[in-house]
């Protein structure tokens, strides 16, 4: 039987405010407990409200930590993706989030990590750091990414290129990419528009792709980048 040693949380020693705005924030027991009630009824409002369905949900991987992919229309969308995850993973389920928009002010950052459980992401200074320090806590524990690789939402609901920085985190790794197609979200929440219309959304799960043979340099990454593109586009 192995030894059983006990880990410092990697947050420890971290002011508040540091934490918030941290890829190494780990959930206490009040945000556990307000992320499970805030998913409860959210997951009841997108059946409801929006008649969420989900087609492909068997594709999701039983084991270790992986990223869920989508085209991006809408803020919506993370919260669709997260809805598709079964409740065990819920805590461990990590939008990535622009970290000068959701993280920017205090009052969003703790509005970000408390209800949505985002992590952010520098788009601006620091994002090679920024990428590595995602690309760590993707590998050295079990937890699930969703990210949007356009990097901002569509303004007339056609999926965009996607940016490569998701293949500094994953190429040359076993992590799993499983690519999501989204429909309706637009309709329902365009980004002019502060609150959601009961629209109709639907969200198809795609095959997971590994990148283990793709080399961690910038053609790899574009590679990536363009991989994962074509098989979103193809979830018709």
């Amino acid at each position: 039987m192995e030894d059983w040693n006990l880990k410092p949380a990697r947050d420890l020693g971290m002011p508040a405010g540091e934490r918030i705005r941290s890829v190494r924030r780990e959930r206490g027991t009040l945000p556990w407990l307000l992320h499970l009630i805030l998913w409860t009824v959210v997951r009841a409002w997108l059946r409801v409200y929006h008649r969420l369905t989900i087609e492909g949900i068997d594709q999701l991987p039983k084991e270790g930590s992986f990223v869920l992919v989508a085209n991006h229309a809408s803020h919506l969308d993370a919260l669709v993706l997260s809805s598709l995850l079964p409740w065990h993973l819920r805590p461990d389920v990590f939008p990535i989030a622009a970290g000068d928009t959701f993280f920017k002010s205090r009052i969003t950052a703790v509005m970000s990590a408390l209800f949505v459980n985002a992590l952010p992401m520098s788009r601006k200074g620091g994002v090679s750091h920024s990428l590595a320090d995602l690309r760590d806590r993707l590998a050295g524990s079990r937890c699930v990414y969703i990210i949007f690789p356009e990097g901002t939402r569509s303004r007339d609901g056609k999926m965009g290129p996607f940016k490569s920085g998701l293949g500094m985190m994953v190429a040359g790794t076993p992590i799993s990419v499983v690519p999501c197609r989204l429909w309706g979200t637009f309709e329902a929440l365009p980004p002019a528009r502060r609150f959601a219309r009961a629209r109709k959304i639907r969200v198809r799960v795609g095959k997971p792709v590994q990148f283990d043979s793709i080399c961690n340099d910038r053609q790899g990454w574009n590679q990536i980048a363009q991989t994962l593109q074509a098989a979103v586009a193809e979830l018709e």
